[in-house]
């Protein structure tokens, strides 16, 4: 069984620092692939309205031999139901698939500018938490201006940004600045949509630790103080992703990684700024 590292937020809640991804797993397979990775000792689950399987995920956490109190479970808001009346229908809908009456974690999935909706839905969100729907809540995927509009306009900061870092987009200004703002980062795409995994420094690493190169790619997450979502359908990566507790990376593995980083090539997702796609 994986030991266990948590993060404070800044509103107090615990959140482990290791989650699983649902990203791209359908609802059908969901349920075998979450119910496998809580058995393997993840006690975070990540998914989204967008991602058409809360449901799977619900089912999931309904059968597992946990309290609900053991697993951290978070959700996002679909494009496309920005709004503050919108957002806590779809939020409504969320809570019926997942079988939930309290949700951990609640972020608005992407600030979609051109739609000019998200401090609606922000303001939404601090509606849900007042009321103890959600107990923290976050965004993904925000800009600094953003994050600065939703702040000065509701006097609340987000827990969590959800946002792209991997060793090749290392994000160091970015997150230099949640930092000072006290807003956790929490890693998607943390391989690099598996372009990292080839990278002969990454390798190299690895086969200094005995260890794949996902494991020393992840460590290098925890090492970093971001909080990290791996994603497989794969039972024994389901297991690597978490195996990655019983080593650490030494100063020049982490100096060694440092040097990856390519903020003009290393982005492999979508613009915050330009996205719009409405899903």
């Amino acid at each position: 069984m994986a030991q266990h590292k948590n993060v404070t937020l800044n509103d107090g809640v615990v959140i482990p620092q290791i989650g699983f991804g649902v990203w791209q797993v359908p609802d059908s397979e969901v349920e075998d692939a979450v119910s496998l990775a809580l058995e393997s000792g993840y006690r975070s689950i990540d998914t989204a309205q967008g991602y058409q399987n809360e449901a799977g995920v619900g089912r999931a956490i309904g059968k597992a031999e946990l309290g609900r109190e053991e697993i951290f479970v978070t959700s996002k808001l679909r494009n496309r139901e920005q709004g503050f009346d919108s957002a806590l229908r779809a939020f409504e809908g969320t809570m019926e698939k997942l079988g939930l009456e309290t949700l951990d974690l609640f972020l608005i999935h992407w600030p979609v500018p051109s739609l000019g909706k998200y401090v609606e839905s922000w303001k939404a969100l601090v509606r849900l938490k007042e009321e103890g729907r959600v107990r923290s809540i976050g965004v993904s995927n925000f800009l600094p201006e953003h994050l600065e509009r939703i702040i000065g306009e509701t006097g609340v900061t987000p827990s969590v940004n959800q946002i792209e870092v991997h060793p090749y987009y290392q994000q160091r200004a970015v997150r230099d600045l949640h930092k000072d703002l006290a807003i956790a980062i929490e890693s998607y795409s943390p391989l690099g949509s598996g372009a990292v995994i080839g990278d002969e420094t990454v390798d190299a690493i690895a086969r200094k630790h005995d260890k794949t190169p996902a494991q020393v790619i992840i460590r290098w997450h925890l090492q970093e103080g971001l909080i990290v979502i791996p994603k497989s359908v794969t039972p024994s990566r389901i297991r690597e992703n978490i195996g990655v507790f019983d080593f650490s990376l030494e100063d020049d593995d982490m100096s060694a990684i440092r040097t990856l980083d390519d903020p003009a090539e290393g982005k492999t997702g979508s613009d915050p700024a330009k996205m719009a796609v409405m899903f």
